[in-house]
């Protein structure tokens, strides 16, 4: 009888786990993704990056979470490798920083409640995000979560293809040889 469950398996369900459900807040333009990639688009210099970097970042994490569970699952774990070491550097080295601003309800654009919520937020007004005419005011910040989260991925991916780099039958180990 085979054993499911293994090293290999328990770290895919891991990263395809997180990814997934991060799939949710990227795919529906959530209050976090626009400022996430809106704040990565000015930063660079590249402000479509604001509104199509969520749904590309998204679409390359779901494809590395299905190759995971497939016999290319070295070629969806250096994926993995790849996209979430992207998104730890940037929260490193960019004014994204670790903590992220969570956001709870959204408030009618110019209307009086709005106005009252921004003359009463405690929070930088940078953190603010208006997604067509709702605007959104962080409740708070994560306490570095979601980097936390990234980081359990980044290890779960590098243990996984550091494995298939070594396993002499490895679709992974006969690219590079």
């Amino acid at each position: 009888m085979k054993a499911y469950l293994t090293l290999k398996n328990l770290l895919s369900v891991v990263i395809a786990f997180i990814f997934i459900q991060s799939m949710f807040f990227k795919f529906t333009d959530s209050p976090e993704t626009i400022y996430i990639f809106s704040t990565l688009g000015q930063w660079s210099g590249f402000p479509w990056f604001g509104n199509y970097g969520g749904y590309m970042v998204g679409l390359v994490e779901l494809i590395a979470s299905i190759l995971l569970f497939t016999r290319w699952h070295a070629f969806g774990a250096m994926m993995a490798l790849a996209v979430i070491s992207g998104a730890i550097i940037f929260h490193l080295f960019t004014p994204l920083g670790v903590a992220m601003p969570t956001y709870a309800d959204s408030l009618l654009l110019n209307s009086d409640t709005a106005i009252h919520a921004l003359t009463m937020a405690t929070t930088d007004e940078k953190y603010n995000v208006i997604k067509g005419d709702m605007l959104f005011i962080p409740t708070g910040f994560d306490s570095g979560t979601l980097f936390i989260m990234a980081c359990v991925v980044w290890l779960s991916a590098l243990t996984l293809t550091v494995k298939q780099l070594k396993d002499p039958s490895s679709n992974l180990r006969k690219l590079f040889s």
